[in-house]
């Protein structure tokens, strides 16, 4: 699993944390990037061959300078100028490449603290969860059935990532109620406190079964959107081979065997109308889990 975020952050900005995952990590882990310093400019191949042309070039303006073709000594000069006026233009522009990366994610970072998750804010059993609810999620909204718009295509693109938030929000705080709660059985719990300590504990039980109850009511919604997708694909592929079924029976008739055409091929049009019935089924089934999901 990768960077969890806040549907309401801005897509590219959602994008430039996804893909830093392991610098997130890192800026979590209190390091801070080096301040933005002016750029230095970069002594390339160009400007080390102008350097060691210097010499030669003043050599040769001094003599033909001191030549009857003097003028030729002062164009050779205004050439050299310009040349090195250009490099030096050239060389106060900042390269794409040079820009700091790493600051603007940090500062990124900072500014949408809280409104993203990292892999480390999950213990084990919360990432299984986490999990489940992305891949339902990730099946719904690839699938052909909410491409095509059968389903609520719209809702689904606002809802679902809404709802992945919500779930990866309050798995990262039954994780670090977790973790506080082992490390203190780990020094140790006084007779005194341990009736405290049940209710907290269940308390923690309770939550995470609340939380999988809304990744099951997930699963749920992809699977009917499973059962839809099939029929979709096998409503597209019956009609690809009725649309066919002329030609065949067209070979039949020429070649004399129509007599031997199979009941089968004669049935598709009857197999096309009952898959549309099951796809209508299944999208029905699958409107009526995603009302579920709302309540």
């Amino acid at each position: 699993m990768g960077v969890v975020v806040d549907p309401g952050v801005p897509p590219e900005i959602a994008g430039l944390l996804r893909s830093n995952v392991s610098l997130l990590s890192r800026i979590r882990a209190g390091w801070v990037p080096p301040a933005v310093a002016a750029p230095q400019r970069r002594r390339g191949p160009s400007s080390a061959l102008l350097l060691a042309a210097t010499p030669v070039v003043i050599a040769l303006m001094a003599v033909l300078l001191a030549s009857p073709v003097a003028p030729a000594g002062f164009v050779l000069l205004g050439t050299y100028v310009f040349i090195v006026l250009v490099k030096i233009a050239s060389m106060s522009e900042v390269p794409e490449d040079d820009r700091p990366h790493e600051r603007g994610v940090y500062e990124q970072a900072r500014w949408y603290d809280g409104r993203y998750l990292l892999p480390e804010d999950f213990d084990h059993d919360a990432r299984m969860v986490l999990t489940r609810a992305q891949r339902a999620i990730g099946s719904v909204l690839r699938s052909h059935v909410n491409a095509e718009g059968m389903l609520d295509d719209a809702r689904n693109a606002v809802m679902l990532p809404a709802q992945e938030w919500e779930i990866a929000r309050l798995l990262a705080k039954l994780s670090a109620l977790r973790l506080e709660h082992r490390e203190l059985l780990a020094r140790g719990i006084a007779p005194e406190v341990a009736a405290v300590i049940e209710p907290l504990e269940r308390a923690l039980v309770n939550s995470e079964a609340a939380v999988v109850a809304r990744v099951e009511a997930l699963e749920r919604y992809a699977g009917h959107v499973a059962e839809a997708e099939r029929a979709y694909h096998a409503r597209g592929q019956i009609e690809e081979l009725r649309a066919r079924l002329p030609r065949y029976e067209e070979l039949l008739a020429e070649s004399g065997a129509d007599k031997l055409a199979v009941p089968e091929i004669e049935r598709l049009a009857e197999d096309a109308d009952v898959l549309e019935r099951t796809l209508r089924r299944s999208v029905d089934s699958a409107h009526e889990a995603f009302r579920y999901l709302e309540s």
